[in-house]
């Protein structure tokens, strides 16, 4: 059963989901994009069916997210958020099982950046990573990836305006050689496919298998 939880961060909280998995072998924790909250169908299908095959998920939300504003919080503070919430979950529900970070576009990218000034993790996992704004693509963000040691999963949409696949597929051959590229054929940057009669929870739990796959390999 899935559990609401806050976490502290500075004078406030953080609202958070737990998703428990039975008999776990890892824990994963998972931020969302810029325009849609943990609670977006999205999010929690992906978590749901992540569960289901054995890895729990602690889903959060960024202050602004909660604060309900439109435009998201700027990456030291977002990466302050990512490193608080990797301690909390540290303390409070890891018992000692491997620690996964993941995040859908925005959220993602604040997981890299976190990790490349330190934060630990046995893997991350990008959900469309936005190597680009759209339209825009001689402007990447790659940069901090390349000195990255973690296993590094990208599941990424052919369709996804936000990362042209010749300039992912350069990219990512250039990163440590644990790192894994997953495309979903016509998904977009939300992975839904034209004329595809899936509901938004199960565009989400779409990628649940190559998650669980990808976790099992680099921390069984």
């Amino acid at each position: 059963m899935t559990q609401e939880l806050s976490i502290p961060f500075n004078d406030s909280e953080l609202s958070a989901l737990w998703s428990p998995a039975g008999s776990a072998s890892a824990v994963m924790i998972l931020a969302h994009g810029s325009g849609a909250g943990k609670d977006h169908e999205f999010m929690t299908g992906y978590a749901q069916a992540v569960a289901d095959l054995g890895i729990s998920v602690l889903s959060f939300n960024f202050p602004y997210m909660d604060a309900g504003k439109k435009f998201p919080d700027k990456a030291p503070t977002a990466i302050a958020v990512w490193q608080q919430v990797r301690s909390w979950v540290q303390e409070h529900v890891a018992e000692g099982l491997p620690v996964v970070v993941a995040g859908k576009s925005f959220g993602g990218r604040m997981a890299s950046l976190a990790v490349a000034e330190g934060m630990p993790a046995n893997a991350l996992i990008f959900l469309g990573y936005p190597l680009h704004a759209p339209k825009k693509e001689d402007k990447l963000r790659d940069e901090h990836l390349y000195p990255l040691t973690v296993p590094m999963l990208f599941l990424e949409g052919t369709k996804d305006p936000f990362a042209n696949p010749e300039k992912m597929e350069a990219v990512a051959a250039k990163l440590n050689k644990s790192t894994e590229l997953v495309w979903f054929e016509g998904g977009n940057h939300s992975f839904k496919v034209a004329r595809s009669q899936r509901t938004v929870a199960q565009d989400g739990a779409w990628l649940a298998e190559a998650t669980a796959n990808f976790i099992s390999k680099h921390t069984s």
